[in-house]
């Protein structure tokens, strides 16, 4: 049932604020945001914040910071009245947190509160409170800086405050809204105190170091250091995937210092994670995104909790190369972006000469093999050329230096004790039921999936060899109709240059129909519509398509997974060793195509543990 018309009408002043405080004030984190940005934009150099009932019964935010003067406090919580901005100029340039004016005066109309702050040159402290129903000022004892008080969030609003959760979910929120506040300036003490007791104590100090009081200690040892630059700029560090988790529970994101939730970003992280993950594992991340303001619209949000970039291409691809780079890390190397296998140390017996497994000459001929077997419905196996190095020593003796026959372990072949940083994933000793590969490393013991190991190193060949060519276009025989959405129009007929590098080939019929002509060849069997259609769905969302790229991927992966080698077969020393060297070579070799680990390591110490040695 429709209402009644009525007049038009201005809205009172104090269910204006009430309507501002909707967006600004969600819950009791949404305060604690509000306030620290404020303390932070004020130079503070240490920030208390104090809770109570999980900020549902009192909110203090204390600062060291410039203060504000005793005439301008009362305009302070005055909705639109800001230090931060003013010009146009400014607000498309801002650099400040806060800037809108309005988070004082929207938190005072849902809660009481009071501010008490003092400048340097000030005599005395001013408190202004708001206990009476309206703002009243008097001097007050206090040092310089500001000290921001807010007591029964939504007292004033009942109904909102049946939509809080319980205590303990609620302080959650208030610690993690914290956490990105102080991720963002590193600069900044922060101490956090929950009904008398201390949860956080954060000493300024470098990023690095402030990483590590968020995410943990642990989070160094599993994650690898970002540094590109360009005409923009990416800092921080990335998980490593193995040590993904079930839920998204630290990933942060900050672009000039602000956090932020943007689905452009989002979605370049997916991209770049895309064949390192098992199924909807997530990884942690803490990343810092610098860019010209001019390029960035922070003011599209009520809660500047997401930002629009003029260059979303750019920033997209940026963000992938980077983090790809990063994780480009080769099998047993440390923990950092650049880290290459250093050459391998002669072995104590003789081995098939060092080629690949799949030499990039070889990888056009192995492709079209495979492609043939696949359309044709046959099974796979490699012919002679492609297959593992070293099959040809299969059942051979291998010969130490002496002449007499060695299963190249034990105190005959030092290499297997000894620390070699060539050759992080050691030597081969054994395979288990003709799955697994066991070798001895510096360390101790390392396990390897040797299919799944294989698989990897197969994949990356293919994927390099496609990748030093231009995408071949197949032409349709009878152009083929595709119906768009205005979105994906657009899209198509924005970007036609970046859709032909794709390998599609079209004009535009009508303003929601376009006619096909040609697909990239490698994927010609898929449906051509469906495919077109998602390449201008993931360029209108984030001004890049790396759909066709994600489905030739899944091609070469299932291709490289019926190539590599079964289990249940036997390998020799020399095979085993060729396969542990390809993989120190190999990029991404610790995950396996879908995402699954191919090797673990045991330390010593770990197997003494087992075996209760020293006890």
């Amino acid at each position: 049932m429709s209402a009644p018309l009525r007049s038009i009408a201005l809205l009172p002043d104090a269910l204006i604020s009430q309507i501002a405080a909707g967006e600004v004030v969600e819950r009791p984190a949404s305060v604690v945001k509000e306030l620290i940005e404020n303390a932070v934009d004020a130079g503070a150099s240490r920030i208390t914040l104090r809770l109570e009932a999980g900020g549902i019964g009192r909110i203090c935010v204390e600062d060291d910071g410039a203060g504000i003067v005793a005439d301008e406090l009362p305009l302070a919580v005055t909705r639109h009245a800001t230090s931060k901005i003013r010009s146009l100029t400014e607000l498309e340039s801002v650099a400040s947190f806060g800037f809108r004016g309005e988070a004082l005066a929207a938190i005072a109309s849902v809660a009481h509160m009071s501010v008490t702050s003092r400048t340097a040159d000030a005599q005395a402290a001013t408190l202004l409170d708001n206990a009476t129903g309206s703002w009243t000022a008097s001097p007050a004892a206090g040092s310089r800086g500001t000290v921001v008080d807010v007591r029964n969030l939504f007292s004033q609003t009942p109904a909102r405050r049946k939509f809080l959760k319980q205590e303990g979910t609620e302080l959650g929120h208030c610690i993690e809204a914290l956490d990105r506040q102080a991720l963002a300036a590193p600069q900044v003490g922060f101490t956090v105190i929950h009904n008398g007791k201390v949860l956080r104590n954060y000493p300024a100090g470098p990023l690095d170091a402030r990483i590590r009081q968020v995410l943990g200690e642990d989070f160094q040892g599993v994650s690898v250091p970002i540094d590109a630059h360009g005409a923009l700029s990416l800092v921080g560090r990335v998980a490593l995937p193995t040590a993904a988790k079930g839920r998204a529970s630290h990933q942060y994101f900050f672009v000039n210092g602000r956090a932020v939730r943007d689905k452009l970003l989002a979605h370049a992280m997916r991209a770049a994670y895309e064949d390192v993950l098992h199924g909807q594992l997530q990884p942690d991340y803490c990343l810092f995104l610098s860019v010209d303001p001019m390029t960035v619209d922070v003011n599209v949000h009520p809660a500047k909790a997401e930002v629009r970039f003029r260059d979303s291409r750019a920033v997209h691809g940026f963000v992938v190369q980077a983090i790809k780079s990063a994780l480009s890390r080769t099998a047993g190397t440390a923990a950092t972006p650049t880290a290459q296998a250093a050459p391998a140390a002669p072995l104590p017996y003789p081995l098939p000469q060092q080629q690949p497994m799949f030499a990039a000459e070889r990888s056009s001929a192995y492709l079209a093999f495979v492609q043939q077997a696949l359309s044709q419905g046959q099974s796979i196996e490699a012919p002679a050329a492609f297959r593992l190095p070293g099959a040809d020593l299969q059942g051979m003796p291998l010969e130490n230096g002496s002449g007499q026959a060695s299963s190249g372990r034990g105190p005959e072949d030092p290499r297997q004790t000894s620390e070699n940083e060539g050759t992080p994933l050691g030597f081969a000793v054994a395979q288990l039921h003709g799955i697994y590969i066991l070798a001895q490393n510096n360390r101790g013991l390392v396990l390897v999936d040797m299919h799944a190991a294989h698989e990897r190193i197969l994949y990356e060949q293919l994927k390099r060899s496609l990748d030093a060519r231009t995408v071949e276009a197949q032409s349709l025989l009878v152009p083929l109709p595709v119906l768009l959405t205005a979105e994906q129009a657009q899209a198509a007929a924005d970007e036609p240059a970046a859709l032909a590098q794709l390998g599609f080939e079209y004009s535009m019929a009508s303003e929601t129909q376009a006619l096909l002509r040609a697909v990239p060849r490698l994927l010609a069997d898929a449906d051509a519509t469906q495919l077109f259609r998602d390449v201008l769905d993931e360029m209108a969302q984030s001004g890049s398509a790396t759909v066709v790229e994600a489905t030739r991927n899944e091609l070469l992966a299932t291709m490289a997974c019926h190539a590599a080698v079964r289990a249940n077969r036997a390998l020799t020393l020399p095979e085993m060793n060729a396969l542990l060297r390809q993989m120190e070579a190999t990029e991404r070799a610790d995950q396996c195509n879908h995402g699954r680990p191919t090797w673990v390591q045991w330390s010593l110490a770990e197997l003494d543990r087992l075996f209760m040695r020293g006890k």
